[in-house]
């Protein structure tokens, strides 16, 4: 072979492997496009689309794993500054993935994955919670697991289940909105202590004097009046809110409506990494996961009544009662306008996902009132924030099936759990522990009643892997669900 030639094929071959490199490689691609994920956010505000098309489309992109084509890589190490390039956190600093701080998975199945573990062994589930081995280390610092006794900051979250957020959601919609209707009279009687009360929760007072609102008497809540139900500290409005910080944070995954459109944030040569539509589609599924139950306790026991007299329900409360069974979809979202740029409406109640009718809305059996509480410093953190000390109220409801406890799983038993608690809930914790073995061993009972809903999460997710990935120009007509501009 001539040298001409040696030169022209081998700058061939440099050109065909740059080209494969640099876009796929035969048989490998974005496992979101193989997955399927089609949905487009014009199609979802269409209203062609069935409710089960959405979820089906959402459950590919919760059970996807992501890979390096899809954008999966380094992304921002802080979510205060989102845009941020390559800084995460690498083991011993030689930029390898230190999985333990982001990126911690390739899907969100991987830390929801148990309905239950009361069961040995335990019931595995789509939307269920992760143990200890899953928890994810938000804002660490330098690890070095070689070096003899390092330490690192940082906090360990426990993934919690995921079932009737749909429920909680609708919740703080509707109480978002009595608060900012109670901050505008609040301003209208100048002057005078306005009741921050939603739904029999009390966030405080709030007064207007001199032409600015002192927030002062306002509990448990930030000064916007945004009811957070969503991470351990109330920092998640809805679940969209908290998937588009879970994307970057785990996967690397760069959402298009938090970068741009053919932006390139992270710098992995990727760009689109996940359109609005997909992100939508997630939502969709999440909040149609089937609620949380409570089984029959025998007749007699006196658990439930042990629960509200040892001041447990003050903060859980057994239910909150929504004004409507309608969950709505908005997108671009605004936390304070919970009514701006609807596209998607799902009966909750029509649905059958396990909510109470009641009145014109359903009951949410979530034993706990969307609000932070200064928990203690047994439980509290060093960060110097604010919120060291304050955790959002934690749901009971499928407790007996998701040990272990706490927002970082410390707690191993229920009875642990309980001892744990300080601050505000000293109280309680001191009544539980004064009282008669017979009397904890009720309460605990009462707990142990309360269950994930193993069948129901089974035949949904099992209804929805079946059914056809159908276009939209082929989706049949008569859902629940409606598109709105």
């Amino acid at each position: 072979m001539s040298r001409p030639f040696k030169l022209i094929t081998v700058s061939l071959l440099i050109s065909i492997a740059s080209v494969s490199l640099g876009n796929e490689l035969p048989g490998e691609g974005p496992r979101l496009q193989e997955a399927g994920v089609t949905v487009t956010q014009a199609q979802l505000e269409s209203g062609r689309l069935k409710l089960s098309e959405i979820q089906r489309q959402g459950l590919l992109v919760f059970s996807t794993q992501f890979n390096s084509y899809d954008g999966y890589g380094d992304g921002p190490p802080d979510l205060r500054d989102p845009l941020k390039l390559g800084e995460r956190v690498t083991l011993q600093a030689n930029g390898s993935f230190l999985r333990v701080h982001g990126l911690d998975g390739q899907s969100c199945l991987e830390c929801h994955s148990v309905a239950s573990n009361a069961s040995v062994p335990p019931v595995f589930g789509i939307g269920g919670f992760g143990g200890s081995a899953s928890n994810a280390l938000v804002a660490g610092g330098s690890i070095d697991p070689e070096v003899r006794g390092a330490g690192f900051s940082g906090r360990f979250i426990n993934p919690p289940a995921l079932f009737g957020a749909g429920g909680i959601q609708a919740l703080a919609v509707e109480m978002t909105s009595d608060l900012q209707e109670l901050k505008r009279e609040a301003q209208q009687r100048e002057g005078l202590d306005v009741r921050l009360e939603t739904k029999g929760v009390d966030f405080g007072v709030l007064r207007f004097e001199s032409g600015a609102f002192d927030f002062s008497g306002v509990e448990g809540i930030d000064e916007d009046l945004v009811v957070r139900p969503f991470g351990r500290k109330g920092e998640f409005s809805t679940v969209r809110a908290f998937d588009l910080e879970a994307l970057p944070f785990h996967f690397g995954i760069q959402p298009v409506e938090v970068v741009g459109v053919d932006v390139d944030a992270d710098g992995d040569g990727v760009v689109n990494e996940i359109g609005v539509g997909p992100v939508s589609a997630l939502e969709v599924f999440i909040t149609t996961l089937p609620a949380p139950i409570q089984e029959r306790q025998r007749k007699g026991d006196s658990g439930s009544a042990l629960f509200n007299e040892m001041g447990c329900e003050t903060c859980h409360r057994p239910s909150l009662v929504t004004d409507g069974s309608i969950l709505t979809y908005r997108f671009p979202e605004d936390s304070i306008d919970t009514s701006a740029n609807v596209f998607l409406e799902v009966d909750l109640e029509k649905e059958r996902l396990g909510f109470t009718r009641a009145q014109e809305g359903i009951e949410v059996s979530l034993f706990a009132d969307l609000k932070r509480h200064d928990m203690g410093p047994g439980l509290g953190e060093n960060f110097g924030s604010r919120l060291d000390r304050m955790f959002t109220t934690a749901r009971l409801w499928g407790v007996a099936d998701t040990a272990p406890y706490m927002h970082d799983g410390r707690a191993l038993t229920l009875n642990a759990a309980i001892l744990m608690h300080g601050g505000e809930a000293q109280a309680a914790a001191d009544a539980f522990a004064a009282a008669e073995v017979e009397e904890q061993a009720a309460l605990l009972r009462f707990l142990r009643s309360l269950r994930t809903p193993v069948r129901a999460a089974a035949e949904h997710t099992a209804g929805l892997s079946e059914r056809k990935n159908r276009s939209s120009s082929n989706s049949g007509k008569g859902s629940s669900s409606s598109g709105r501009r």
